[in-house]
């Protein structure tokens, strides 16, 4: 019998030996799409309409944003094919090989962050549904949620890449069936009336509500792009390594944030119950005998997203220099994650408020490190290896320009962007009396997240594309 040792991937952040690349592009479908196949999505659609606009301006803020975030992804996702390394391992010769401990630092708070947010939403999602069909005990029925999606969560992270390839296959293919399930039972409750009444939004809000899908869907992913594809064959086309996380990143979210602003615009009702429980409030919609499987399809498409972060952020922390393997950083992650679980669940007064401020707060810093690292991958078509963990190889030990970018498009970043919802981020939003200041109509649009990606791409362009075409000049096999 194989022990469950065998099944622990070994590999950290080293790279991928010649005889383990194996695959194709096509196999990058079931873990993007696992991960993304989400009710939470379908909760989104009422986000979208708290930014002041119609159901046709949510579609399209759905399409752009999510596609155009998970562009960069795609694009990321090449630089695990060409050096079969993980993505923090790459980043380094950005910022230099001690030096991408800043944007290590960033991507693990955002890993962690999100795969508490989503075993979070499981929590709550089990627990709503365990007290409507037996009458359990809120809090019992939490904790029994709780250990099913954070056990779930810490397996598949800590045992490794194999292991979760698998387990995403069979996520996407039966949360897939379960979610056309649960459209079918609720198409009745859209009316398109009211759909149709909601008046045309202003250009603050649609733009807004694109940034909103930026950050919230698809930009969280980039410090992990390379994490999936630094197994396959270098010889694997890079066009199709980018239709590919494309496609089966984007088109189960754009549908689902489609519906679920039908729903809310259907229904005053469910619209305010998702910011306090955004799983929980869609099973106010369903008859009782689809509650088990809603429970399942609800906690199976969260746990399919943390997995990944969790995997990935064990990643990162190794790469940022925790001296420990692979597997015994997902396992210090899983706790970190059981602690704000514990937090979000049975202390934060409300989901949204916190939720909100989480992303827009780390999305800036982000946003400039993964606006600069495309531009990266798009100027730099190979890497050395041995270099990558030398600093004083050609990568150098700190990128100062890499890291004064980052510090400058997150200063730029965090001035145009408010959280007044929260008292701890109302220090945001200092630029932006530029365009009609914290109550004007552009506050809540986010734009700041958009200046710190164009200023991260564009900078790193003009900081460092002439220093790389030297070391292409100087070292052919590598820049």
């Amino acid at each position: 019998m194989k022990k469950l040792s065998d099944s622990v991937e070994i590999n950290g952040i080293n790279f991928i030996a010649e005889a383990e690349r194996k695959g194709s592009a096509k196999s990058l479908f079931w873990p993007w799409a696992a991960a993304n196949v989400s009710f939470l999505a379908i909760s989104y659609g009422s986000f979208f309409l708290g930014f002041g606009i119609s159901f046709w301006q949510a579609t399209a803020a759905a399409v752009i944003g999510t596609i155009g975030s998970f562009s960069i992804v795609a694009i990321s996702s090449l630089a695990g094919k060409r050096a079969n390394a993980p993505t923090m391992t790459l980043s380094r010769a950005a910022f230099g090989v001690k030096g991408n401990r800043l944007p290590g630092l960033l991507s693990y708070l955002i890993f962690v962050g999100w795969e508490t947010v989503l075993v979070s939403l499981a929590t709550l999602a089990s627990g709503t549904v365990l007290t409507r069909i037996g009458n359990i005990d809120t809090d019992i029925s939490r904790v029994l949620g709780f250990m099913l999606a954070g056990g779930l969560t810490i397996i598949g992270g800590v045992l490794g890449f194999k292991v979760i390839m698998k387990i995403q296959l069979y996520l996407t293919v039966i949360t897939i069936f379960l979610t056309a399930g649960y459209i079918a039972l609720t198409i009745d409750s859209v009316d398109w009336s009211k759909v149709s009444a909601l008046p045309t939004g202003p250009t603050s809000g649609f733009i807004g509500a694109i940034i909103f899908a930026i950050t919230g869907i698809g930009l969280g992913w980039v410090g992990c792009a390379a994490d999936y594809s630094r197994y396959l064959p270098r010889k694997v086309s890079g066009k199709s390594v980018i239709g590919w996380t494309i496609f089966g990143a984007s088109i189960v979210p754009i549908i689902l944030v489609i519906y679920g602003s039908l729903l809310a615009a259907s229904s005053e009702e469910l619209n305010s119950k998702v910011a306090s429980d955004p799983i929980g409030a869609l099973t106010t919609l369903l008859p009782t005998w689809y509650l088990i499987p809603f429970a399942l399809v609800a906690v199976l498409g969260l746990i399919g997203g943390a997995i990944l972060d969790l995997y990935s952020s064990g990643l990162t922390l190794v790469s940022i220099g925790l001296p420990v393997k692979r597997y015994v950083a997902a396992g210090i992650d899983g706790l970190i994650m059981t602690i704000g679980t514990i937090y979000l669940v049975w202390f934060a007064s409300d989901f949204f408020v916190p939720f909100q401020g989480f992303l827009i707060t780390l999305g800036v810093p982000v946003a400039v490190w993964s606006g600069l690292f495309a531009a990266d991958v798009l100027m730099r078509k190979s890497y050395s290896e041995s270099e990558l963990f030398d600093p004083n190889g050609r990568y150098g030990s700190y990128n100062f320009k890499s890291i004064g970018l980052i510090g400058f498009g997150t200063i730029i970043g965090w001035g145009l962007v408010t959280n007044s919802l929260a008292s701890w981020l109302s220090w945001q939003g200092y630029f932006l009396s530029i365009v009609g200041g914290k109550d004007g109509s552009w506050a809540y649009a986010n734009l700041g997240v958009i200046a710190a990606l164009l200023i991260g791409f564009f900078g790193h362009i003009v900081l460092s594309r002439k220093q790389i075409k030297i070391r292409k000049l100087i070292f052919p096999r590598g820049k």
